[in-house]
């Protein structure tokens, strides 16, 4: 990590907690589970990331930080870095470069981590692919968790998924002439033949705005990696924390979706926008 990466001081959390009203104000986020996260024990947080990344994130980041007083060292993925300007943006919210180097030093240094193993690939959702986990084969993590003696937080958004209808998705451009002239040029191998490429969607009123759902976030019972103690390089026992995980977030993901079917604090502005974006969704597919 870098000496500015290391010595990261955040702002005050008033004013991170102030800049993320509007996005408040839209969402409605309701929290779950927050009596979970211990600010004297340090975790590894291990959550779903949602389409496009974007609208969740500042809102759960700067919750925590607000009530807890704690700063979520998120691992990014690398494509974060090769973007110029957007690189300084990210390092200046306190994300690192998601390595193994990197992880282990916060982990040293007993910061608060947040990473997500599906990485780029769900932030590059195809259709129907809301609310799922897209981890492949990674144990990255586990390994992590187990090697740094670090406990397991894990953690669900429900919401920012269906803020967005996906109409066209990786497979349908890699199918396209736009993807076989990737292949013919070889750029395929740049956006990993098709995952780094996010879909095109509707938002709202088939704009890019976000439709107005709310988001539940659901923080997880932390599950203890001492029992996987000298088993980092285990295959068999990395896949067994993993899988713990996966059904703890997908449990999460129950939960709240049944708390979200009996939600009927609907604000009328939520409700006049909802019915607007339903009848000229009705009107595109005629």
């Amino acid at each position: 990590m870098t000496e500015k990466e290391i010595n990261f001081n955040p702002p005050p959390a008033e004013v991170l907690y102030a800049l993320a009203k509007p996005l408040r104000n839209y969402f409605e986020p309701q929290y779950f589970g927050l009596e979970h996260i211990d600010p004297d024990r340090p975790s590894l947080y291990v959550a779903n990331h949602t389409v496009y990344g974007a609208f969740d994130i500042p809102l759960y980041c700067t919750e925590v930080y607000k009530q807890k007083g704690i700063i979520l060292r998120t691992l990014g993925d690398h494509f974060h870095y090769v973007i110029p300007g957007w690189r300084d943006l990210v390092t200046n919210m306190g994300v690192v470069r998601g390595t193994r180097d990197n992880c282990s030093e916060l982990m040293e240094r007993g910061q608060h981590v947040l990473v997500f193993p599906g990485g780029s690939r769900e932030v590059c959702k195809q259709k129907g692919e809301e609310n799922t986990l897209v981890w492949k084969r990674r144990t990255g993590f586990a390994r992590m968790a187990i090697e740094n003696d670090y406990p397991i937080l894990p953690f669900a958004a429900l919401g920012p998924d269906e803020a967005y209808e996906i109409l066209i998705d990786s497979n349908d451009i890699m199918n396209s002439v736009v993807g076989k002239m990737l292949n013919f040029t070889g750029w395929a191998k740049h956006v990993k033949n098709g995952e780094h490429i996010p879909p095109i969607s509707r938002g709202l009123l088939g704009s890019f705005l976000p439709k107005p759902e709310k988001f539940y976030f659901g923080f997880g019972t932390p599950i203890d990696t001492s029992s996987f103690k000298g088993h980092s390089e285990d295959p068999e026992a990395l896949f067994e924390l993993r899988s713990q995980v996966e059904h703890s977030i997908n449990d999460l993901f129950d939960e709240m979706k049944a708390v979200r079917a009996k939600d009927t604090d609907q604000k009328p502005w939520r409700k006049f926008l909802k019915k607007m974006d339903k009848n000229a969704d009705k009107r595109a597919k005629k």
